[in-house]
């Protein structure tokens, strides 16, 4: 009996190596090899049998491009997320912690498509089809005329989407499935890549929507080789507290739309549910002003949102000071300190520092940064900031507030929501009065702490 050989795959990057080590040679990664078994001789070859024929030459003034269609999946915030819809041909990777919805929100996906009398296909590998009728008969889904199989063998799935030919097809998930040719076990990298990249050519070729799930690891990240996130054209996230009834997706990359777009659903009984004013869920209702409250105007994508950011300044027990931020960049807040005690003299030295972003939400751009300093001094001095006043602005390191872009639309939105004092960067000032709002254009940090507390 032959000796099984083994190999050693990263998971980050899908790097071969013949023996351990604890450093990735290809990526650079620390401890991210894991021993499989090697593919036997030849096989590889296997891999490209069902690759189209080689396509001529062409320059690129002579293609006609034309503009995608797109299936509805019935959701608004889906639809917005994945840029109008889902394209015919894409492959879209969904990935999110255990019971946080994927499952849930696709298969309303696939019952709205199926109602409008599109094809689909569910593939399950980890449920039965008696389970997936009971949450579907959970959800007041009805008599879904749903096509499902489970089954785990790739060579049995590709058949069944070459013969079916679905618009629609969903893989749930990609980690449960396995290709015959190879002989590590379900979920390894050599299986996901291999199982990925073999969906995704079948999907170009015959015009078939994947939509695969994936699962995730301990740090939030797909699980299996980084490469399947390259292959595929769109890739989102489910974001939010399992223990809330709010859930965010998020576009990290779309070939068809804007990336960081956002959908923010509500859990309910029936499924997940689209919210239509979704700057209602990240404002706290306060009888009266409140220290330490600072409302921002946030860009996710193309939509606009109100966001209170909340600070808590208090008096430090030990011998270091703690800074900690929730929802906020951790590292930028060391940053905005020191740009307030050296450009605006107000020193938090042997005080505690606590950010937090209401509504759980996640905010990585830098238009933040002008309110956390407000929030943090509003803290700080026991003084509330005015009622009916929002912030945005990028802070440099010599105290001066950066542009933000899509100014218009944050101010538009604050507008809207019923906000009257808008503190917003110079370069962002509207050219003409906006009606029913007051306009304070800021160049430095210590204007914007005058503006928000005039003597």
């Amino acid at each position: 009996m032959a000796r099984v050989r083994s190999q050693y795959v990263c998971s980050e990057c899908g790097g071969v190596s013949p023996k351990w080590q604890g450093q990735c040679p290809q990526c650079g990664a620390w401890n991210t090899l894991a021993e499989t078994a090697a593919e036997p001789a030849g096989g590889g070859n296997r891999r490209f049998e069902s690759l189209a024929p080689a396509q001529a030459l062409v320059s690129l003034d002579e293609v006609t491009a034309q503009d995608v269609s797109r299936l509805h999946t019935g959701s608004e915030e889906f639809d917005r997320v994945l840029g109008g819809g889902l394209v015919d041909g894409s492959v879209v990777l969904i990935g999110g912690d255990p019971g946080i919805g994927k499952s849930t929100l696709l298969l309303q996906a696939l019952a709205h498509l199926t109602e409008s009398g599109a094809s689909v296909l569910y593939v399950s590998g980890e449920e039965s089809a008696a389970q997936i009728a009971l949450r579907a008969r959970r959800l007041g889904l009805g008599d879904l005329k749903l096509s499902v199989l489970a089954e785990i063998q790739l060579e049995r799935i590709v058949p069944v989407l070459e013969s079916r030919r679905p618009a629609v097809a969903v893989i749930d998930s990609i980690q449960t499935l396995y290709a015959d040719s190879l002989q590590s076990a379900p979920g390894s990298v050599a299986q996901v890549r291999e199982c990925a990249a073999r969906l995704t050519r079948l999907s170009k070729q015959q015009g078939t929507t994947i939509v695969m799930i994936g699962h995730v690891t301990k740090e939030g990240t797909l699980a299996g080789p980084r490469v399947l996130e390259h292959i595929v054209d769109a890739v989102l996230y489910f974001e939010g507290d399992t223990h809330s009834s709010h859930r965010l997706v998020r576009a990290f990359k779309n070939r068809f739309g804007a990336v960081n777009e956002i959908g923010v659903f509500a859990m309910t009984d029936r499924g997940l549910r689209g919210v239509s004013n979704p700057s209602a869920l990240f404002l706290s209702q306060h009888d009266r002003p409140v220290a330490g409250s600072c409302v921002l105007v946030t860009q996710e994508g193309t939509r606009p949102l109100l966001v209170e950011v909340q600070a808590l300044v208090d008096q430090a027990n030990g011998g270091s000071p703690r800074r900690l931020s929730v929802g906020l960049e951790q590292n930028r807040l060391a940053m905005l300190l020191a740009v307030l005690h050296r450009h605006a003299g107000i020193g938090c030295f042997d005080q505690d520092v606590f950010i937090n972003a209401v509504g759980g939400v996640r905010v990585a751009e830098p238009a933040a940064d002008l309110a956390v300093l407000l929030a943090i001094v509003s803290s700080l001095k026991d003084r509330p900031l005015p009622k009916g006043l929002a912030v945005f602005g990028e802070v440099g390191l010599a105290g001066e507030v950066r542009p933000a872009p899509r100014g218009q639309e944050r101010l538009r939105e604050a507008a809207k929501l019923g906000f009257s004092t808008i503190i917003m960067p110079r370069a962002n000032a509207p050219k003409k009065p906006v009606e029913g709002v007051t306009v304070i254009a800021v160049e430095r940090v210590e204007q914007a702490l005058q503006a928000a507390w005039p003597r």
